[in-house]
């Protein structure tokens, strides 16, 4: 039997936003350890955040018909491959090499790292889901036109639930990372 996982909707607790109050989201450009490795992690989120808008919205487009089949298809493929394989990456390096660095930094994060971890494995299963649904999509364009916008429908519904959820996991992942990073002086 499979287990049925589900987006989290809740923000992290207040015991793991404690660093935040010293080292508000305001103030990190301009602090002295906000290093350039710093703004490419949250660069990379910046992307994501992206894919996962432009993978609804192309979806809308295909299914009111503003965007050609073939186009969406096109964009399906590349942004979709870009999505889904750049935020695996991401976030194995995050959960084998980069947790564990910030856990050994300051342990008193673990439960908030836990969260975000067991995020990530949500995420795999959303992320699946959108690989299947995906796929599905751009074989059928070249099948059946009908069938194809019926599973569009589908794949719409997890391309929003990939965007809540990038838009949930990803300020509650910098709300706790970057205080940590800037109080204890990492990454620079």
């Amino acid at each position: 039997m499979t287990e049925t996982r589900t987006v989290r909707q809740d923000a992290l607790p207040e015991d793991m936003r404690i660093l935040l109050r010293d080292y508000p989201r305001d103030a990190w450009p301009d602090h002295p350890n906000f290093a350039a490795s710093i703004q490419k992690w949250m660069g990379a989120h910046e992307m994501f955040r992206k894919l996962g808008k432009v993978m609804r919205l192309n979806t809308e487009g295909y299914l009111d018909k503003t965007i050609e089949s073939d186009t969406y298809a096109a964009r399906l493929s590349h942004y979709g491959n870009l999505l889904v394989r750049n935020l695996h990456g991401h976030h194995g390096w995050e959960d084998h090499i980069f947790f564990p660095e910030l856990s050994a930094a300051d342990a008193r994060f673990d439960t908030g790292l836990d969260t975000l971890e067991s995020d990530h494995l949500v995420l795999d299963d959303v992320l699946d889901r959108f690989t299947i649904g995906a796929n599905r999509v751009v074989k059928l364009i070249q099948l059946d036109e009908g069938q194809a916008r019926n599973e569009a429908g589908g794949l719409h519904d997890v391309a929003t639930e990939i965007e809540g959820f990038l838009a949930r996991h990803l300020v509650d992942e910098e709300d706790l990372v970057v205080p940590i990073l800037l109080h204890h002086k990492m990454r620079g």
